[in-house]
């Protein structure tokens, strides 16, 4: 996941630093809650760093910080103390700060006293706001504005600045303030043992005009409040006897609400960003891989990704920002520099792997009961994905989707493993575009056997046989043309001269998933899949440790992600090996509960065996959709739950390990009804759903699973 031809690392905001994200908007700052300049850290809306410095002093002195939480995804609370007079450790005073975000910050403060003899304080807090781009602050630099003014009014203070004639601002506020170009300064008066408040109101400014609705002294929860408590009555509900999977899952559904961004035209439409910090944007690949494996949690996510990628689907040929007729976007971004990073638009469309997915999440949606009121209008969409793939993404007529970028500030890589040295060879050396990924060509498959289901869900048998006859082309050139016997897995890529890149990768884990690997070929790739090569104990590398080019702290090659694991653990039980696929789960819930509850984004490839903890990446996002996700698609590939509604029938047959104990979730999502389904063991029910539909307790075979009509 990164952003054009940056470089995908990140100054990091430290180990402790507390994050808050509603909607694109998202707020970072130290333990403290101070946001300190020259740091990663900050306030951000629409992209624009809105808040650069925000330190809060009491009669000088710095807090000392005793807690930093965060209570709901868009809310922390940070509890300090100043040190005492002349140095002394204990002070009677201690603070509160409450911070919530949305459309801007809004910030309350209590100052208690805990003594029982008045106290008089001067609390000041210095802010600035660079207005800078996400990404200038993401790379570690910040390029001035071309006009930058201040202006103090009487508890104000506004900055506005213009850069590539786009212009953005920001209101600070507080009422009792007095108010400097750099400061908000109160003179607070205790009474003995009693408290002083104050609010803090930081409001972004757009080509002059602030948001619809910002945040005000009202007491009622503000729209983001409001939206997420509606979100926790609608997702399922979910008790676990292994209080860890409980918890893990639990997180997960937190965050993947958290991480929902809304379309202000239809506010009723949610799609799901990538990942805070950095990437509270839509992305193709990301948001779709990420709503499908949440189709658990809220299948309204994969309806709102599916609608709001459909309207910014390409039109033309545009070599700048990579668009082309049917291609489903890579990125989009709001910030003042976004504009000259996309050759002038605020989409760029090159990434390989986003449009078949479309297609297959849209058949998804429809194997669970809940495209029917979406086909009309989301399925020439995905005809005109299918024709980007064999028009467009098939450069050469092989039957192949290749990439290679049009110009030069584009991504260099266009799978998800988009980093500039993610694609090698065994040796190291880096492979050269056009290049054909294996997972994509499995995307491809899914696709045509995802079009050929809603032919058939509509009753278009002709059209189903075109789609099956493509999909069993393509499995079968794929096996013959990536396959190597003599490594016994497949290569990760074809090059621009066709070779087979021999690398072995994660990647053909995708493959399974989506079933596009030949049965007989299948065990060997799990076994090289599950060598101590592969599997670190916690999760699957994403290149082995005996590649030329693996390094343990490297974004994509011999690092873990989460959502990479899970599709591979998925892929693995498709095809039967379930002793293999639950070793995988329980292994990343197990790095899970080291992280708190939270899988970041990815964290480094060192062995189990060597390093009792997992080992954080440095500039992982955490809170990130996928990783979210992820522990929702390990659980149902451990239920084997895979439903087909078209067909009146639903599996269950699940495997939970012992240690798992019980299962249930409340409230599940399917067709128009609210299911329950409970599993211990190899035991399972479901109740409440739709009449006439039928259990079966034994997994399809594997040609018939996910996808497959």
């Amino acid at each position: 996941m990164s952003a054009w031809n940056e470089d995908i690392g990140a100054g990091s905001s430290g180990l402790t630093a507390v994050t808050v994200v509603e909607g694109s908007s998202f707020c970072i700052s130290a333990e403290s809650g101070d946001v300190f300049p020259g740091q990663p850290q900050g306030a951000f809306y629409q992209d624009t760093r809105i808040l650069s410095r925000w330190q809060l002093t009491v009669d000088g002195v710095p807090l000392e910080p005793l807690s930093g939480q965060t209570r709901e995804p868009y809310r922390a609370v940070f509890v300090g103390r100043p040190r005492g007079a002349n140095g002394a450790v204990e002070s009677p005073l201690v603070v509160e700060h409450s911070r919530q975000v949305g459309p801007g910050l809004r910030d309350d403060i209590k100052v208690h006293n805990y003594s029982e003899q008045p106290r008089s304080c001067r609390i000041q807090i210095k802010v600035d706001a660079d207005l800078s781009d996400l990404f200038d602050v993401k790379g570690g630099k910040v390029v001035p504005s071309t006009e930058h003014s201040r202006q103090v009014r009487a508890d104000a203070l506004q900055i506005d600045a213009q850069r590539n004639g786009i212009h953005r601002g920001v209101i600070i506020s507080a009422h009792g303030a007095t108010v400097t170009e750099d400061a908000l300064t109160f003179d607070a008066e205790l009474a003995p043992r009693g408290v002083w408040t104050a609010s803090v109101f930081t409001t972004p400014l757009v080509d002059g005009a602030g948001p619809e609705q910002p945040f005000t002294h009202e007491s009622a929860p503000h729209v983001g409040a409001q939206r997420y408590a509606a979100w926790e009555e609608d997702v399922p509900r979910l008790t676990v006897t292994d209080r860890n999977v409980e918890k893990v899952l639990t997180r997960s559904q937190e965050d993947l609400g958290a991480l929902r961004i809304f379309d202000p035209d239809r506010p009723e439409r949610a799609a799901v960003a990538a990942g805070a910090p950095w990437f509270m944007a839509l992305f193709g690949r990301d948001s779709i891989l990420s709503s499908y494996m949440a189709l658990p949690v809220d299948p309204k996510l994969a309806a709102g990704t599916l609608q709001t990628l459909a309207s910014l689907q390409g039109q033309k040929v545009d070599p700048d920002t990579e668009e082309e007729p049917g291609r489903i976007l890579h990125e989009v971004r709001l910030g003042v520099t976004a504009g000259l990073a996309l050759g002038g638009s605020q989409a760029y469309y090159g990434t390989a792997d986003a449009t078949p997915l479309f297609v297959s999440l849209l058949a998804e949606l429809g194997r669970w009961g809940l495209a029917g009121d979406l086909l009309e209008s989301l399925l020439p969409h995905a005809d005109r994905a299918l024709e980007w793939v064999e028009h467009y993404g098939d450069r050469d007529g092989d039957g192949f989707v290749e990439y290679h970028r049009a110009n030069e500030h584009g991504l260099l890589n266009q799978g998800w493993k988009d980093s500039w040295d993610g694609i090698n060879f065994a040796d190291g050396r880096l492979a050269e575009a056009p290049i054909a990924l294996c997972e994509v060509q499995g995307y491809v498959y899914a696709a045509y056997l995802g079009r050929a289901l809603l032919a058939q869900q509509l009753g278009d048998e002709e059209t189903a046989a075109k789609w099956n006859r493509r999909a069993a082309d393509i499995k079968a050139e794929f096996n013959d043309k990536f396959w190597l016997p003599e490594r016994g897995y497949f290569a990760v890529a074809l090059d621009k001269d066709k070779r087979p890149v021999d690398a072995c990768t994660s990647n053909m884990g995708h493959c399974l998933w989506v079933g596009i690997v030949d049965a007989e070929k299948a065990p060997l790739v799990a076994k090289r899949l599950m060598s101590p090569e592969m599997f670190t104990g916690w999760g699957i590398r994403t290149l082995a440790s005996d590649m030329g080019a693996y390094n343990p702290v490297s974004y994509h090659n011999g690092s873990v992600w989460p959502h990479d694991t899970a599709l591979v653990a998925a892929g693995l039980m498709r095809y039967g090996f379930v002793e293999e696929a639950t070793q995988i789960a329980t292994g990343l819930f197990d790095a899970a509960e080291q992280f708190d509850g939270r899988l970041p984004e990815l964290f480094c490839g060192f062995s189990r065996d060597d390093f009792p903890d997992p080992v954080p990446f440095p500039t992982s996002c955490s809170p990130q959709a996928w990783a979210s996700a992820a522990p929702v698609h390990l659980m149902r590939t451990l239920l084997r739950f895979d439903p087909l509604l078209p067909r009146a029938e639903v599996c269950l047959a699940p495997v939970l390990p012992a240690g798992f104990g019980s299962f249930r979730a409340d409230n599940v999502q399917m067709d128009h009804s609210r299911i329950t389904l409970s599993a211990t063991g190899s035991e399972g029910s479901i109740d409440g759903l739709p009449q006439g539909t039928t259990v079966l307790h034994e997994p399809r075979p594997p040609l018939e699973r996910l996808m497959a009509p």
